[in-house]
Formats: C-alpha cells, sequence, structure tokens
C-alpha cells in the first residue's frame, strides 16, 4: 500500500488543484481552487476553451460575472470528477467587506443551483478577516457552507469556530516560508511552525469541542504531510500527491483525540478589538494574511484582464 493510500486512512484527501484531468488520477474525496490555481489552468491550451466559452455564453455580462461563470464552470467539471465537495473563492477584492462577501457568496451557490449543484457539494472560500468570518458567520446561517483560507494562527481559527464555520485551511506551506525566510534554516517536519500550528488548532477544537472541521493546507515537503496524518482533511498539490503515490514507506497517525484531550490548552474568546491586536502582534500571522490577500487580489486582476483581451 502506497503512502497516499496510507494517508486516506486517517484523513481526508482534497486535491489542490483547478486541473480536473488531474484530479481523477488521485481520487480525493474533495477539491480546492483558488484565483491562483484557476489563472494558472485558463492559460493552459487543455482548459483555455472553457474560458472562451464562459465569455461567449454570457456576452454582455461583467467581467466580474464572467469570473463567477468561469469558477462554477470549473467547480462543476471538478465535481464530476469527486465524491465530495469543492471549494470556490470569492474575490479577495472583497476580503474587508463582509456584505459584499455575504452577496458574494450567494451569488456563487445560486449559479451552482441552477446547474443543479446542491448547496452541500459546495464550500464557500472566504479570507480570514474579522469581516470574512463575520461574513461567513452570515452564510452558514442560511445552509451555505464556507472554508475560511489564509488562516495562519489560532485566534483566527478560534473565531471561525465561534462563528460555527463549517471548515478551516490552516497553511502550513506558508507559515514555514515565513519562518525559512526570517532565519535563513531549514526546518525538520516535527519541528515545523506551520505543523505545529495545525497541530495546535487540532487539539484546541478537539478538547473544547468545536465541530469546525480542519485542512491543513499549502503544503511544500512530504514530511509537513506525514506529520498532520490524522487531522480531518489536507488539500495537497497534484506534484506530492504523486510523491505520495510513489514510496511504499510506513506512515503512522499522529493526530488523535486522546491526545487532543490530554492537551494543556485554555479556551479563548475574542471579540472583534482583541481579535485585531493579536492577529496584529503576530508579524508572521499578519504579514503572511496581507501577503495572501495581495497575491489573489494580484491573479484575479491577471484574469480580468485575460477576459478584458478576449472580448
Amino acid at each position: 500500500m502506497n503512502q497516499l493510500e496510507q494517508l486516506k486512512q486517517y484523513t481526508t484527501v482534497v486535491a489542490d488543484t483547478g486541473d480536473f484531468h488531474l484530479i481523477s488520477v488521485y481520487t480525493p474525496q474533495d477539491a480546492t481552487t483558488n484565483p491562483s490555481l484557476i489563472l494558472k489552468a485558463v492559460q493552459k491550451s487543455t482548459y483555455l476553451p472553457i474560458l472562451r466559452q464562459t465569455i461567449s455564453e454570457h456576452p454582455t455580462a461583467s467581467t466580474s460575472d464572467i469570473i463567477d461563470h468561469l469558477l462554477v464552470a470549473f467547480g462543476i467539471k471538478i465535481l464530476a470528477a469527486i465524491p465530495g465537495r469543492v471549494s470556490t473563492e470569492t474575490d479577495a477584492q472583497l476580503s474587508f467587506d463582509t456584505q459584499a462577501t455575504v452577496e458574494k457568496g450567494r451569488h456563487l451557490i445560486a449559479l451552482y443551483e441552477a446547474q443543479g449543484i446542491a448547496r452541500d457539494r459546495i464550500l464557500i472560500k472566504i479570507a480570514s478577516t474579522w469581516e470574512g468570518i463575520a461574513a461567513a458567520k452570515i452564510l452558514e446561517k442560511e445552509g451555505i457552507h464556507c472554508n475560511l483560507t489564509l488562516l495562519f494562527s489560532l485566534p483566527q481559527a478560534v473565531v471561525c469556530a465561534q462563528a460555527n464555520v463549517t471548515l478551516i485551511s490552516p497553511f502550513v506551506g506558508r507559515i514555514y516560508d515565513w519562518y525559512k525566510k526570517n532565519t535563513g534554516q531549514e526546518i525538520a517536519p516535527e519541528n515545523d511552525p506551520g505543523v505545529i500550528s495545525v497541530k495546535q488548532i487540532y487539539n484546541y477544537y478537539r478538547k473544547f469541542g468545536h465541530t469546525t472541521e480542519i485542512m491543513g493546507a499549502s503544503f511544500r515537503t512530504i514530511g509537513q504531510i506525514l506529520e498532520l496524518a490524522g487531522c480531518d482533511l489536507l488539500t495537497i498539490s497534484p506534484d506530492l500527491l504523486q510523491k505520495l503515490s510513489e514510496s511504499q514507506e510506513p506512515i503512522n497517525c499522529k493526530l488523535n483525540q486522546d491526545t487532543a484531550l490530554g492537551a494543556d490548552l485554555t479556551a479563548l474568546t475574542f471579540n472583534e478589538a482583541s481579535f485585531r491586536l493579536q492577529v496584529n502582534n503576530d508579524a508572521m500571522a499578519s504579514e503572511k494574511l496581507a501577503e495572501g490577500i495581495r497575491q489573489f487580489c494580484l491573479d484575479t486582476i491577471k484574469l480580468e484582464q485575460l477576459i478584458d483581451s478576449m472580448r
């Protein structure tokens, strides 16, 4: 049994890609996308026709609406290749606008439902800002399930749990990147700050009975993935899925309920002021959150420009 098959015994494996042809190769349960992945996909000759078709089918739509239709078109094709859910991201340019994010989430769900896709198969991805989490709280009450992304700290995870969001995506690799850049050193998986962050969140959620799912994301190495075997879900890029499928080395479950219940943790609560202060005072979390939003905004703008050049 290869490592990918072993991992699936402990953890729900999710494909982190917009390439739905690759998704069918590794048979994940779920899949995630983001603006960067969709931009990358439509620049390939294989997927450019989907963009062309989307533009031709909506000749009078705004560029923003074209992107929404494109995201849903990819989502539908991905759903045809998996048994579970697909995560579709809201516009990162709305990351600090609660009401606009709510409206975007509702709109994306309406587009899916118009194509016969049940909302239970969709996770609306939203950045883990205070405004984004507030939007997710509203959407969840309407039966629209959310995936809170760009999550780098325990305070973000706690507020997501307070809002009863369906799922969070702590970014292991980007945390690792920050510490590697600032220390100039390679970090072993067991000491990796990104891995440690997800373990802390997992233990906190289990100890205090939170039902929000945890999906480790943004991996750089196989070692990071294996250290989080037992996490609810792990979203993994195709190149790392390939490496897992090529290895026969045994893996062990690293996260479990019993260990979590015995963890030395204190229950936390945050209001807006204390949340903003805690995230601000965590240099890594504040810098990576801002950087992630900027990058997704830039890639959304690039996608807008590509669409405008083709109309």
